[in-house]
């Protein structure tokens, strides 16, 4: 540095791939204003406002209570179904808001992608970190929900932060993939809806992972999203154990799956200018 100027050499990057995390660090501040957009556009000349982020798991919750509870008569595991329901649709509803949201947002970011440089991966971060702040919105109705039943939740309740963190690392692993994928292939955008749907079908949100016969059990096993969704309701009802061994075999896929679609993206992020 001199003359209070400081010298900034620029060079060929080295070979290989870097996931970059210190950029996003470095790069809060962005990803802040991203979070605060998304906010706002969401519910921007919206009569309810966030209101819709209470209507949204109340009504799936009557629905479902309506059809499976008491027409199909599903198991809910000695609690009570709307409960048990609810607290299936929370962590789902992070996962396909994050899922979805990721594999569309580079290309919906592509104006801004296209004049300035910042990590990418900030774009469907941002995302995921914007539909965090209508989960936390749902915890207090869930909480009167599950008073309303006479279900008291115990300290373990204390750990649901930690299960939306592994919901955020299943969405977003996948998420990111896609996103790489569908700034070149534009068919991924459609695919992605009818992927959730069947997704949801195979994740123990409407039913007990314990109601699938055990021969089958092993399908419901290697879905990253099960030991998740049968972890947040086992840390709010009380007598359900967790189950740590599934726990942590999800947990290990979503790492996994995280990385390699980390991987991905940082390995074809510097065409998506050119794509976009």
């Amino acid at each position: 540095m001199a003359d209070g100027f400081q010298e900034i050499v620029i060079g060929p990057r080295r070979p290989g791939v870097s996931l970059g995390l210190s950029d996003v660090f470095r790069y809060r501040e962005l990803l802040f204003f991203l979070v605060w957009r998304d906010l706002k556009v969401r519910y921007k000349q919206s009569l309810l406002g966030v209101g819709w982020v209470l209507l949204r798991p109340l009504i799936s919750m009557t629905i479902f209570s309506a059809v499976f509870g008491r027409l199909a008569r599903l198991p809910s595991e000695g609690a009570p179904y709307p409960v048990f329901v609810l607290l299936g649709l929370i962590p789902w509803g992070y996962f396909s808001g994050t899922f979805s949201g990721s594999t569309g947002s580079i290309v919906a970011g592509g104006n801004l992608i296209s004049k300035v440089y910042f990590p990418r991966v900030i774009v469907p971060l941002g995302g995921s970190l914007s539909n965090l702040v209508d989960v936390l919105i749902t915890m207090p109705m869930l909480m009167m929900v599950m008073l309303y039943y006479g279900v008291i939740p115990g300290a373990s309740a204390l750990l649901a932060p930690v299960m939306l963190v592994f919901v955020a690392v299943t969405a977003l692993g996948p998420g990111l993939m896609l996103s790489a994928l569908n700034v070149k292939y534009r068919d991924v955008g459609h695919l992605v809806p009818f992927f959730v749907q069947v997704w949801m079908y195979v994740t123990p949100v409407i039913y007990p992972a314990s109601f699938v016969p055990e021969r089958y059990r092993w399908m419901l096993y290697i879905n990253p999203m099960t030991g998740v969704v049968e972890a947040f309701r086992a840390a709010f009802l009380p007598g359900k154990p967790l189950d740590a061994g599934l726990l942590a075999v999800s947990a290990a896929v979503s790492l996994v799956m995280f990385l390699l679609g980390l991987y991905y993206f940082k390995s074809v992020e510097r065409t998506f200018a050119d794509n976009i």
